[in-house]
């Protein structure tokens, strides 16, 4: 599935609930289900920078595309970096580098985190990008 088909299947499954107390709750059941990255990777150099709470993030490039796995001691961020996993692994270098991410304003959760936790997200974006520009220029 291309990034922006899974972008509109997220944007879908938000506007089925009526309040953010919901989608909050949808986002801590989306976290439950993150694929875990192996304990090995949970070092200072995957810690993502400038996050609330700590993240963890990995990326292998497998054939052509980046697997990440993630991970994080704080049940929304966790939410939150999973569906950006979701969005993102299994994709090219390339499709990551050009997507956009227009698919979190239109589902509201940057409005609806506080300053640092927005933060977090912007720096979760950042990482994910990082790695496809590291791999994409490994070609």
């Amino acid at each position: 599935m291309k990034i922006k088909e899974i972008q509109n299947e997220i944007v879908d499954e938000f506007s089925m609930f009526d309040d953010w107390m919901e989608r909050y709750e949808y986002i801590i059941q989306l976290g439950k289900n993150l694929p875990l990255i192996k304990e090995e990777f949970k070092t200072d150099n995957n810690v993502i920078k400038g996050c609330q709470s700590k993240v963890w993030l990995q990326g292998e490039k497998e054939e052509d595309k980046i697997v990440f796995t993630a991970d994080s001691d704080a049940i929304l961020t966790k939410g939150i970096i999973a569906i950006l996993i979701r969005t993102f692994s299994n994709q090219t270098a390339s499709a990551i580098l050009e997507a956009d991410m227009n698919f979190i304003d239109e589902i509201g959760l940057k409005e609806h985190l506080s300053p640092t936790r927005a933060n977090g997200l912007v720096s979760m974006i950042k990482n994910i990008k990082m790695y496809a520009l590291a791999y994409d220029s490994q070609k």
